[in-house]
């Protein structure tokens, strides 16, 4: 089954590329099943960018999925046309009424900032205390995960002297945990970050598993026993080309940044990148619908409330 997606939205023209079945609104009110209802919401400059890679990743499922982008508030984004703005997306406060089965929170640029300065960390909280209790299952990804883990749980994230930047290899901490199901016990994931929460501080949490790591950067994928909260620190969203992006982005602001590790041919920049980790974000994303989202969530989502 397909994911919708709204109306003329750019990014179907490259998922109809890949052979991805997308439908928009229109072709969608025939289909006479439950949808599932799932939230984006973008925190990311670069949203036309952001939308393709985790629609890709929420396509590899038999479930019809309704897709709303949501903005945290009515700011200009630096990078993406105020049209799209207004034609896809719907502010917050238009679905604060609204029951999501999933809702995904993404990253943000932000890893300099305390949590405080951040401009729209009020409305941040606002959001995730609303998705506790109006969403079956969130997942957050990069700074939505450290920030989360703040505001639920008080442990703040501290920064790495270095960047952490590369395609790593992760180990399965729980086998039989459903996120996980189909996981090789080493798999690599790419991760682009300076923040870090450290493993004793999540052992501290009760009722939150550590599913996968790294030597290099701890905790990867972090889920709550209710499964009403997953962690997620890197980027299995990513494009073969978006550590590279991101590299030529720190070149024109710092002239010798770190080369993105185990990520170029001979760590060569000048070489085409290795990809490694597609396989296992596509599954991740598909357990995460599957059994953490559907196996779960009620029929009507106004019990979610209750």
């Amino acid at each position: 089954m397909p994911i919708r997606i709204p109306s003329n939205l750019p990014a179907q023209n490259v998922l109809d590329k890949e052979r991805i079945f997308v439908m928009d609104t229109q072709r969608a009110a025939t289909q006479d099943i439950r949808p599932m209802e799932v939230g984006i919401l973008n925190l990311m400059p670069n949203k036309m960018e952001t939308e393709e890679q985790f629609l890709r990743l929420l396509s590899n499922t038999p479930l019809q999925i309704n897709i709303d982008l949501i903005r945290i508030d009515n700011q200009a984004p630096k990078n993406t046309p105020a049209a799209h703005m207004d034609d896809f997306y719907v502010e917050f406060d238009d679905v604060v009424n609204k029951q999501y089965d999933g809702l995904i929170v993404t990253g943000a640029p932000l890893a300099h900032l305390a949590y405080q300065d951040v401009k729209y960390w009020e409305k941040m909280t606002v959001i995730l205390d609303w998705a506790r209790r109006n969403v079956q299952s969130t997942l957050f990804s990069c700074w939505a995960a450290h920030a989360a883990i703040y505001h639920f749980f008080g442990k703040n994230r501290g920064l790495r002297d270095h960047k952490l930047s590369g395609v790593y290899r992760h180990f399965v901490q729980n086998e039989h945990d459903e996120l996980l199901r189909g996981f090789d016990p080493v798999f690599n994931a790419p991760q682009s970050r300076f923040g870090e929460i450290s493993m004793a501080d999540y052992a501290s949490i009760p009722g939150l598993n550590v599913l996968a790591k790294s030597d290099e950067g701890g905790a990867y994928i972090v889920a709550s026993e209710d499964k009403r909260m997953v962690f997620v620190t890197g980027h299995p969203e990513y494009d073969p080309e978006s550590l590279k992006q991101e590299y030529q982005r720190d070149l024109l602001i710092n002239s010798e940044p770190q080369i993105p590790v185990n990520y170029f041919i001979d760590d060569d920049p000048n070489k085409d990148p290795i990809v490694s980790w597609r396989a296992h974000g596509s599954l991740l994303f598909t357990n995460w619908l599957n059994y953490y989202v559907y196996q779960n969530t009620p029929y009507d989502l106004a019990q979610l409330s209750e």
